[in-house]
């Protein structure tokens, strides 16, 4: 008569031999050739349920394994339930899933952080502006006093053009270019011409 516990040995790895092989065809059905590795362990999840995970040499997935859940029910073939490849212990791993009412919160605030140092910066702008233009004011009025005060004083001051110049335009008592006296003639001073309205003088009566 056989040991018991012998018989049971022999009956588990043969279940795990026969899940071994449907899981490794289920795999082919979904993992690129080549990237199924050797069968790393066998687990009972539970009645029935054989758990098992086999190495992944698939590329940008370091620390990743292939686990298959296979049925196996008495007097009934093997069935898989599940195939798919799973993290291990130190697997690279995607960020955590953030939700987009977070994720638009973030950028909400990150815009109105934006706008607010456009508009200190504008203000900046606008105020330097102003002090040019004020600046420009303040040369402008120094441009002006400084023409006022450059002249000194008007050397026609004093002269009276009216009075002291001749119907010519010249100076009153000067020469002018051509040498001629410049006095002013009055009409009074100016010598009646004799009228010969009266013909020619009578001779004395004897």
């Amino acid at each position: 008569m056989g040991d018991p516990a012998m018989a049971e040995l022999a009956t588990g790895e043969q279940a795990v031999g026969d899940a071994e092989s449907v899981s490794r065809v289920a795999l082919a059905e979904i993992a690129p050739e080549g990237t199924v590795g050797a069968l790393i362990d066998s687990t009972s999840v539970e009645d029935g349920v054989l758990s098992l995970n086999f190495v992944s040499t698939l590329s940008g997935y370091p620390g990743w394994h292939w686990s298959v859940s296979v049925a196996e029910l008495p007097g009934e073939a093997p069935t898989v339930l599940e195939a798919e490849l799973m993290p291990g212990e130190g697997a690279l791993l995607s960020p955590d899933w953030v939700p987009w009412v977070d994720r638009l919160e973030e950028y909400h605030v990150a815009q109105a952080a934006l706008a607010a140092q456009a508009g200190e910066a504008l203000g900046d702008d606008e105020d330097d502006l102003a002090d040019e233009l004020d600046y420009e004011d303040d040369l402008d009025d120094d441009d002006v006093d400084l023409d006022d005060d450059d002249h000194g004083d008007d050397p026609d001051d004093g002269i009276d053009f009216e009075s002291d110049l001749s119907e010519s335009g010249l100076p009153e008592g000067g020469v002018s270019p051509l040498g001629l006296p410049t006095s002013r003639v009055d009409e009074q001073d100016e010598a009646e011409p004799e009228s010969d309205d009266d013909g020619p003088e009578q001779p004395d009566q004897p």
